[in-house]
């Protein structure tokens, strides 16, 4: 804690993305830490939405904007003037893709794009984290976890808009924010990949752990429509952390951490979705599931696998959590929840502090 509040307290933070569900959680992160934190991203979709149950927008100068307005993202930025830029702000979810396959790649690719043209605006050196998925690398479907040089790709339009992100990032940081022209440029790039994230306070339609509470909190079976699906899941806090470790490294060594960093969780807590659920039936202390393969459904991955051996390497990051742990911590925020609404702010609060303390 006492590490990240030295880098971070009073220090100018651009985040987008602050109001969906990894970005409240950062969000609350960077106000702990003593960040001033300008957000930029569309309204949260619900009243019950993390960034709304947390009073975010109390925590910020929060801006309500697509990321695909480059004018309004370019002047937004360049104003504020940030030390750091995390750039969370997306289209997450690939069977959305599916449905929304152009907007997906404005979204994600041309909006990273955007962003990557407005800090040229800026005056003052700037270490910006752009966050992308574990789903950018070809998937071969094999137990091999995917390392960093290996190749980009993807089947489904969210995947693939992702990869595209990466090229981007890859040719901007290479045509105008060079490593070694940083004494000119003054910006530091780096990208972080991260696995299926899990906490309190995802909502997202045809994700597990919604899926899983909302059927939980009314006393109805869960319905797993891939549950032999394999993935690295890990706890929201984990690569959020991770994420202000890389933003650290990058602004004190611009030329070595210049480059994309994996976060995920151990080797053994790469489960299937159906060891997942029977995990959160145990952590909630009840419920039932029932299969749903239904023939036709839309391609996803079944086997995705992510080494970190990098960012423990050179990061010093590490997985604090194990999954049981993970489902732990996930399960008790939605118990509080519908328990307990009042509460769920001071509640989250405390789940950031037993973390990072």
């Amino acid at each position: 804690m006492q590490l990240l509040k030295q880098v971070y307290q009073g220090k100018k933070v651009f985040l987008t993305g602050h109001t969906g569900f990894k970005g409240a959680w950062l969000l609350k992160i960077l106000n702990l830490l003593g960040a001033e934190v300008k957000g930029y991203a569309l309204p949260p979709e619900n009243e019950f939405d993390l960034f709304n149950l947390i009073e975010g927008a109390q925590m910020c100068q929060s801006v309500i904007s697509d990321i695909r307005d480059k004018e309004r993202l370019r002047s937004e930025i360049k104003a504020f003037q940030p030390d750091f830029i995390f750039h969370l702000a997306a289209q997450p979810l690939v069977r959305l893709s599916y449905q929304k396959a152009v907007e997906t790649f404005e979204i994600n690719a041309i909006g990273t794009a955007n962003l990557l043209e407005s800090i040229k605006a800026l005056d003052n050196p700037c270490s910006v984290v752009l966050i992308t998925t574990d789903k950018v690398y070809h998937n071969n479907e094999w137990l091999y976890p995917y390392r960093e040089t290996d190749r980009l790709g993807g089947y489904d339009p969210y995947s693939a808009s992702k990869a595209c992100a990466e090229l981007i990032i890859d040719s901007y940081r290479n045509s105008f924010f060079n490593p070694d022209n940083y004494n000119t440029h003054k910006k530091a790039i780096a990208v972080a990949r991260a696995g299926n994230v899990i906490g309190g306070g995802d909502w997202a339609k045809d994700r597990l752990i919604p899926d899983i509470a909302r059927a939980l909190g009314k006393k109805e079976k869960i319905v797993l429509r891939n549950p032999a699906a394999i993935r690295p899941w890990q706890h929201v806090l984990e690569p959020l952390v991770g994420y202000l470790v890389l933003g650290t490294s990058l602004s004190t060594d611009h030329r070595d951490f210049s480059q994309a960093y994996n976060f995920g969780p151990n080797a053994d807590d790469v489960l299937s979705v159906e060891q997942m659920v029977q995990l959160a039936i145990q952590s909630w202390g009840g419920g039932s599931y029932e299969k749903f393969e239904q023939a036709g459904q839309l391609h996803e991955a079944q086997i995705l696998k992510l080494d970190i051996s990098k960012a423990i390497a050179e990061l010093q990051w590490r997985p604090k959590m194990n999954v049981a742990q993970a489902i732990q911590n996930t399960i008790e925020w939605y118990k509080m929840y519908f328990n307990n609404k009042g509460q769920i702010q001071a509640f989250t609060e405390k789940q950031i502090l037993d973390f990072i303390s």
